[in-house]
């Protein structure tokens, strides 16, 4: 029997991925290196779980044995991606994963054509701000006749999970970067822009998201700028170890995610384009087990994909209580 492996399926989002996953009824098992916590979980979804570390290539490939989609939710993904995209394309398993880190998709990037060779899928952020991005920006450049460039911003609210904290944290980029005429290159950090998410235009501020490169190789639009606006709790301080798992149910339901796009034409003329959807967790989790159990259904292409490009620019509309609308 095929089967979905949840890599990290003990922590805050690997746990919500797992028990949507269960809920749909796709055969998973559940892995990572703590064995009383994969146990604890195991008996409660009535699963079978593994354990294994990263730091050895042969027991990964064990633990991989049988498997047919892993669902990488173990970050800081810079610690895990590595070890596990490589070792999908050793044993021929379609990798996906819920990353937010650039630097995940730059390796996907550079194992492309290995992944092509061995007809393996390669894609991060199979979950989260990629796939809904991703769908944003699809759903726009097919309004517009000859799309040039795409300006897109993601409303954050809410606290953040001690894991993308602690992710965010590792992964602070000294440049901030931006997609022009194909190419990524840094901008000025301070070029403030003005968005509007339904309730009128706010500042919000530019920020590396991976959404250069995905968005970049869905549309093939040469000019890709990324920003966010942040409210609620914004980014916590001190020891970040201290933080809870994530925000709770109660919180998750009280702050909605946006996302606001802005497609200019060759002409000038700009398309405007807002989602609105359930907490970004919330999310994350369910896109990524429905891109995990349509990927074990056939869905694939070999090589690095993405969400938006795979699966159609309506899956985010698919996932929760997800709609979009122009403006």
């Amino acid at each position: 029997m095929t089967k979905l492996m949840i890599y990290g399926a003990t922590g805050y989002t690997g746990r919500m991925a797992a028990e949507h996953a269960k809920a749909a009824g796709t055969p998973i098992v559940l892995a990572g290196r703590n064995e009383a916590s994969l146990s604890k979980l195991s008996a409660e979804l009535g699963v079978g779980y593994r354990v294994f570390g990263l730091d050895d290539a042969a027991a990964i490939d064990a633990g991989l044995a049988g498997i047919s989609v892993l669902l990488n939710c173990a970050g800081p993904f810079m610690r895990t991606a590595d070890a596990l995209m490589k070792a999908s394309i050793r044993n021929r398993i379609h990798y996906l994963d819920t990353a937010a880190e650039l630097d995940s998709y730059r390796l996907a990037e550079t194992l492309d054509d290995d992944a092509k060779a061995a007809g393996v899928m390669l894609m991060p952020g199979g979950g989260g701000s990629v796939a809904m991005l991703g769908s944003l920006a699809g759903h726009a450049v097919s309004r517009v006749k000859h799309p040039r460039k795409i300006g897109i911003a993601l409303h954050v609210t809410g606290g953040l999970s001690r894991g993308s904290a602690i992710s965010a944290m590792e992964n602070v980029t000294v440049e901030t970067l931006a997609r022009v005429d194909g190419a990524l290159v840094a901008i000025a950090a301070d070029g403030i822009r003005k968005f509007d998410f339904g309730k009128g235009a706010v500042d919000c501020f530019p920020v590396t998201l991976p959404d250069l490169i995905t968005i970049w190789r869905a549309t093939g639009v040469p000019d890709v700028e990324t920003f966010v606006h942040v409210t609620g709790d914004g980014f916590p301080q001190g020891d970040l170890s201290t933080l809870p798992d994530g925000p709770s149910e109660e919180e998750r339901l009280a702050n909605r995610y946006q996302a606001s796009v802005e497609v200019t034409d060759a002409d000038g003329k700009v398309t405007h384009s807002v989602l609105d959807t359930v907490n970004g967790y919330t999310f994350t989790a369910m896109a990524a087990a429905e891109a995990g159990r349509r990927v074990l259904g056939g869905e694939v292409r070999p090589g690095f994909q993405t969400p938006a490009a795979l699966f159609g620019a309506g899956f985010a509309q698919t996932v929760a209580d997800t709609s979009i609308s122009d403006v």
